[in-house]
């Protein structure tokens, strides 16, 4: 199959593509794929594991392995062998010009961009270049997935916002002031009848508007925020407190990192919606709402050795108030990068069952899934298990 990856010489689209080949080539195990586990790992017989890779990006750089090799100095995040042994596959792998629309003042932070809006298009020639290019790469066995950098939340517009029409019209009146990369994106590839993933906190397919043409045109589509290092021990442990009656009054969670994640989310726009992403899943969990404190730091020397401190503040019996302290210490490309194999053959299957809109079976995956109130980690995977069985089974 093949995967069109927004963000293409980010730090996780790199590690995946440099696991994907390694995984096809034999030289290192599928851990960490779900896809790999049963009873996931009847997709194979569906959709092999084969990737092709393609993508758009803002970052000036030849092609993937150069990208690779500029995040793995800085992080060793795996066996320069690996990389080595994957560089044919990688440098063929050449990006096409991105946009980062009202991506907000974080984006400066990944250093000399270039962007379809610095060539002064109009919204319709920027959605026209987006369509070219996936055009030109896709077939019927392809996935749209964004991991780019996290932006600003948006300004929602009921006359563009929440109706295809709407959107359409917003593009032609050139609007810019209410469009965002993200929700471009996703527009073009819903457009082109390409599945599409959000794993970013950004807005994407999420609103009204693009949730209609999925459904319009039977394409299937999930996110948001790919769920992938603090809040999954969140949603994970989070369950306890509610199966044991304990009460919980207080959470807090930091979180440090470094790497061009953390420079973009340094910047106060771009921040505000990943902590939205990361802080409303206790409400939904629990039933209620503790006091909680969220907050996301630059720390240069991490790199992507993202760093989260939990406290929990519980009451149990006799009111009695206790604590539970967590440290999650992680590569986040690491932890990350194989769910966006593992989402893109969910999708894909989904494409070949003819399933279409969002589909919220996949909210396993994400912090912030779209029409899925279901937080709890141990009931998505079940949910994720049952709808997978059922298709496969089609």
């Amino acid at each position: 199959m093949k995967i069109w990856i927004i963000g293409a010489y980010g730090i996780v689209s790199t590690t995946a593509m440099v696991g994907a080949k390694a995984i096809e080539r034999g030289l290192v195990e599928n851990t960490g794929l779900i896809t790999a586990m049963e009873p996931f790992n009847e997709i194979e017989r569906i959709i092999p594991f084969r990737f092709d890779f393609g993508g758009h990006e803002i970052r000036l750089l030849p092609n993937a392995f150069v990208a690779c090799k500029e995040h793995w100095e800085l992080n060793r995040h795996f066996d320069f062998e690996l990389l080595n042994a994957v560089k044919d596959d990688l440098e063929k792998i050449s990006a096409s010009k991105g946009t980062a629309l009202n991506c907000g003042p974080g984006i400066k932070e990944l250093g000399k961009i270039h962007t379809l809006e610095d060539e002064e298009l109009s919204l319709k020639e920027i959605v026209e270049r987006l369509m070219k290019d996936m055009k030109s790469f896709a077939d019927d066995e392809t996935v749209v997935i964004n991991v780019a950098s996290t932006e600003p939340l948006p300004k929602l517009n009921e006359k563009f916002h929440y109706s295809v029409e709407g959107f359409e019209e917003m593009i032609d009146r050139d609007a810019k002031e209410f469009a965002t990369a993200s929700m471009l994106y996703a527009y073009s590839a819903i457009k082109l009848g390409l599945p599409y993933a959000n794993f970013t906190p950004s807005v994407g397919s999420s609103i009204p508007a693009l949730k209609k043409l999925a459904e319009d045109k039977n394409v299937p589509h999930a996110g948001n925020d790919g769920k992938t290092g603090e809040t999954l021990v969140k949603t994970t442990i989070a369950p306890m407190f509610v199966y044991r009656n304990l009460k919980v009054v207080g959470w807090m969670s930091y979180n440090i990192l470094g790497d061009f994640d953390g420079k973009v989310l340094s910047a106060k726009e771009n921040k505000e919606s990943k902590i939205i992403s990361k802080d409303k899943v206790l409400e939904k969990i629990l039933g209620y709402s503790p006091f909680s404190i969220t907050d996301i730091a630059f720390f240069p020397s991490l790199v992507d050795n993202k760093t989260a401190f939990d406290f929990v503040h519980f009451k149990g019996f006799l009111g009695k108030l206790m604590k539970f302290y967590f440290i999650w210490d992680a590569i986040d490309a690491i932890v990350a990068s194989p769910l966006i194999l593992d989402i893109a053959r969910f999708l894909l299957l989904a494409k070949k069952k003819e399933v279409g809109g969002v589909v919220k079976e996949l909210a396993f995956f994400f912090k912030s899934p779209m029409e899925c109130e279901t937080m709890n980690t141990h009931e998505q995977f079940q949910i994720l298990k049952k709808w997978f069985l059922q298709l496969a089974k089609a």
